[in-house]
């Protein structure tokens, strides 16, 4: 075969070949499977740097204390000994270690189908869509818009659709057309019926919570007594920074850890706002404010699933907005990954960014914080998907564009590219070639050239002619493309009948009852 020859075959495999192999699909994407972070994670802090953080947080628990607007909380803690003076709860950093050496490092969350497992902790990465915008944003619409249940179940389809998203987070987006007292029932019905990947929990109010709880036992076909033998779900909460924790997201952890459900402390601490403007300060009061809460979990049943989350950025000096993706975001987010380890916790961060749009910001920003997530030894990242100003906004566009960076990621960590086998060295094609020929043609790069390198789905690598001959479409409009034909060939994941019945008929239930109480 000449090298011409060679060429022209390897380029149709690639492109016509990937068209084959997809059939009727949208895009060829990868498998599910969930990366194993193989590199070791970056530790911006020396030993004594992480000891003087840790010494920090502990001082804030001593000292200062944290505000507990829970007196069920109150009742705990002053039963477990700790000082209380009105809300104001301050710890003995012994109590707090011994409670927080009672957590595990590693657990694991089982949605209705078992295939879609995934672990928290250890070596184990894993991503979720956007949760939580009040507002969406997409090319066809043109502007910022308040979120409704289309827009949610569109997303959750993205959700469901991607093989690089793990975990269903909160809702992808408000729908603020379904009043907020049956909101989560009828969000939670699409995410189950949707979607069959492990399932959030709101701590907003006790109904919320145990209504899905219930709901998530249903779908799995599960006894009670079954449900709460292992976690099926998770829920997240925000301590309100600085140093509080409001009565309805404790009082929902509470409910999920007496059953053995997950749950992941996510203090929300921008520098320069809610948290000393240095990132060591920030850090230290980010940390306190979590393991104060999984301390009080861990006495109340010790060894449930916990995982610390750190959302700390900084906010612009000039404006007050919060930034995302900046530098300082990186470092945090990285500081906080040692802090994790030295305490034995899983640890959660986010995927987010400052801008306004899915433009060039958008995704520079992005990429800072999900590789930041990376190298801090994240085992969950928040948002990993479709976030936009700040977490206002969800974006379909913006979600798939950001899938194409979360599987270049996935593909990063993939052993196979750094083997150093016989075969990986391949010193049998380098002679075969020798010092005048070329590797397209022979039969190591035959073999290989389908799965050799990165393929990807959204990314456009033709030249200048090219791309404009095939009509000049910006990467905006081509996830816009993708995200109409997705929505459109989407089929729901298999729900047995009778277990969807069940579901409705408990939805119907609890909407006759009056679902949760708002105060509008």
């Amino acid at each position: 075969m000449s090298g011409t020859d060679a060429k022209r075959r390897t380029r149709g495999g690639g492109r016509a070949g990937a068209a084959a192999r997809r059939g009727g699909a949208v895009i060829e994407q990868m498998p599910w499977n969930p990366p194993i972070m193989t590199d070791p994670p970056v530790a911006p802090l020396t030993p004594e740097g992480v000891e003087a953080i840790h010494d920090g947080a502990m001082r804030i628990l001593e000292e200062i204390g944290v505000q507990f607007l829970n007196k069920e909380a109150l009742g705990l803690l002053r039963e477990a000994g700790c000082q209380i003076d009105g809300d104001i709860v301050r710890m003995d950093r012994h109590w707090v270690m011994e409670m927080i050496a009672k957590a595990p490092s590693e657990f694991t969350l089982t949605p209705r189908n078992i295939d879609r497992k995934i672990t928290i902790g250890g070596n184990h990465l894993t991503f979720g869509n956007v949760s939580s915008p009040p507002n969406y944003w997409d090319m066809a619409i043109g502007t910022k818009v308040p979120g409704n249940r289309k827009m949610c179940q569109d997303l959750l389809k993205l959700t469901q659709y991607f093989n690089c998203i793990h975990f269903a987070g909160g809702y992808p987006v408000e729908p603020v057309d379904i009043h907020a007292s049956v909101r989560h029932l009828d969000v939670v019905y699409d995410k189950l019926t949707l979607t069959d990947k492990v399932m959030h929990a709101y701590s907003l109010g006790k109904e919320r919570v145990e209504d899905v709880m219930e709901m998530v036992r249903i779908a799995g076909g599960l006894t009670h007594e079954e449900f709460d033998a292992s976690p099926r779900m998770y829920t997240n909460i925000n301590s309100t920074s600085p140093l509080k924790h409001d009565h309805p997201m404790i009082d929902g952890c509470l409910r999920m850890v007496r059953r053995g459900q997950a749950v992941v402390v996510t203090p929300f601490t921008l520098a320069g706002a809610m948290a000393p403007v240095t990132m060591a300060g920030a850090v230290a009061q980010s940390i306190a404010e979590g393991l104060c809460a999984i301390a009080l979990f861990q006495y109340v049943r010790p060894g449930a699933p916990c995982a610390i989350g750190t959302f700390t950025s900084n906010v612009d000096m000039k404006t007050g907005a919060p930034a995302f993706g900046t530098p300082e975001y990186m470092r945090a987010t990285q500081m906080t990954g040692q802090l994790a380890r030295f305490y034995g916790l899983p640890m959660r961060s986010s995927g987010v960014c400052a801008a306004n749009v899915p433009d060039g910001q958008a995704m520079w920003e992005t990429s800072n914080s999900l590789w930041a997530a990376v190298q801090s030894g994240t085992n969950m990242v928040y948002h990993a998907a479709g976030w936009l100003e700040g977490g206002l906004i969800a974006s379909p566009e913006k979600f798939i564009m950001d899938c194409e960076i979360l599987q270049q990621i996935q593909r990063y960590l993939d052993p196979a590219i750094t083997g150093t086998s016989p075969d990986d060295i391949a010193l049998d094609a380098i002679k075969a070639v020798g010092n005048e020929g070329h590797f397209f043609g022979i039969q190591h790069t035959q073999d290989r050239y389908t799965t050799a390198f990165y393929q990807p789905f959204l990314s456009d690598w033709k030249n200048y002619e090219g791309w404009e001959a095939a009509g000049g479409v910006w990467t905006q409009e081509r996830a816009h493309r993708m995200f109409k034909d997705i929505v459109a060939q989407f089929e729901a994941p298999p729900m047995d009948t009778a277990v969807r019945e069940e579901l409705e008929a408990f939805v119907a239930r609890r909407k006759e009852e009056g679902g949760a109480p708002t105060d509008f």
